[in-house]
């Protein structure tokens, strides 16, 4: 990032201050940790396609120009338009280029910059003869009828035009109906940025409890390991006339019933660290068989890894608590295990069942990714009453 930036500001200072920049290039690199790569922080892919439409949208944007300048109709607002269209495509790539601390350059310039375009895109139909309305037509509708419910009086208002400007011998688009168009396909792409926004958001939430589920089982690793006999994981079944006390890493066998010292003097300060352990790799197979169900997506956004992520620290504490209600007796029958074997498959399955609780993030966070539709997205349901004029409002 660095010397690509040096690069630009050689080319417009004087070639004898080459030197002295590199130089400042060079104190630069060694202030900023090993860890801040100067490459690119988010989907390297999606900025290079990006710039590439943006790349395409810069003559497409001129050719517009001037077949709007020479329009009579056109050509009072088309310069204005032009100019601030070009100034929206060159803040997009100035999102996107590396001027900023790497750190800064995660998934979020991606969504800057296509805000950029799109509104390039939106000052296009502006002032755009009519012929390149009539062309872009297709387009705007299909984009309406992704983002708007079916019986949207915007969605069938756009529908209606499309039919009407596409007939032979099409009347004149009315100013009215070009503001219609520009603002309708505007307001769709804007409900296409903030279903995006709500993946981001549930991404960042998801991280979050995951830290916090982890340290809790950290926590509670530490504090046992501290005070083992705090809450011991440890059964005392009876064999004909022999009791034992067991406990998940160690067991003893005692002629009368085992009193709480006995029990005490069992533990062992790894009892819990072993069942978390046991609980979370449960748990990491868990999360790979459900990995089966989820769908990848175009999205800067790692939804699957997140929610996979999630399933380690949950089975971590999800193994101990199940452990602990069999010893409180909440299962009948399954008070009494008789073998540290036994405890340690208990805390797989316990591990396991996380799933119980998780699916339903899963299956939020599916149905998030599926709402972010486009001409590649899955199927999704044909209507989304939700963003219809209340959306508008808040956008």
């Amino acid at each position: 990032m660095i010397e690509n930036r040096v690069g630009q500001m050689a080319h417009e200072e004087e070639p004898g201050r080459q030197n002295g920049l590199h130089r400042e290039a060079s104190k630069l690199r060694k202030k900023l940790p090993f860890w801040a790569s100067r490459g690119e922080m988010g989907p390297w892919e999606q900025k290079e396609s990006l710039l590439a439409r943006i790349a395409e949208l810069e003559p497409i944007l001129e050719a517009a120009t001037m077949r709007a300048l020479s329009n009579s109709e056109q050509s009072e607002v088309a310069r204005a338009y032009a100019k601030k269209a070009h100034s929206e495509l060159s803040e997009a790539k100035k999102t996107l280029a590396h001027t900023w601390h790497p750190l800064m350059r995660r998934a979020e310039h991606l969504g800057v910059a296509q805000s950029h375009v799109d509104a390039a895109l939106n000052l296009l139909v502006w002032m755009a003869p009519d012929d390149d309305i009539r062309a872009f037509l297709p387009q705007m509708l299909a984009l309406t009828e992704e983002h708007f419910d079916s019986n949207d009086p915007r969605r069938i208002r756009v529908a209606q035009l499309a039919r009407d400007l596409q007939q032979p011998n099409a009347r004149v688009i009315d100013p009215s109906e070009r503001a219609f168009l520009a603002e309708t396909v505007s307001l769709a792409r804007r409900l296409l940025r903030k279903e995006t926004l709500r993946v981001r958001s549930f991404v960042r939430i998801v991280a979050l409890v995951t830290v916090g589920l982890f340290l809790a089982a950290a926590g509670v690793a530490a504090a046992t390991f501290h005070w083992e006999d705090m809450v011991p994981l440890c059964f005392t079944p009876e064999n004909g006339r022999m009791y034992k006390v067991v406990c998940p890493t160690t067991s003893i066998e005692v002629r009368d019933p085992p009193t709480l010292f006995q029990i005490k003097a069992t533990t062992s300060p790894g009892d819990y660290l072993v069942v978390e352990i046991v609980g979370a790799v449960s748990a990491t197979i868990a999360s790979a068989a459900a990995l089966r169900r989820i769908r990848g997506s175009a999205l800067p956004y790692n939804v699957p890894v997140v929610l996979a992520l999630l399933k380690l620290p949950t089975g971590a504490l999800t193994a101990p608590l199940g452990l602990l209600l069999m010893r409180g007796g909440f299962i009948p029958g399954l008070s009494a295990l008789d073998s540290s074997a036994q405890i340690i498959a208990w805390a797989i399955i316990f591990g396991y069942s996380q799933q119980l609780f998780t699916k339903f993030v899963d299956n939020r966070g599916q149905a998030l990714v599926d709402a972010v539709r486009g001409p590649a997205s899955p199927s999704a349901p044909p209507s989304r009453a939700s963003d219809g004029p209340q959306a508008a409002q808040g956008v």
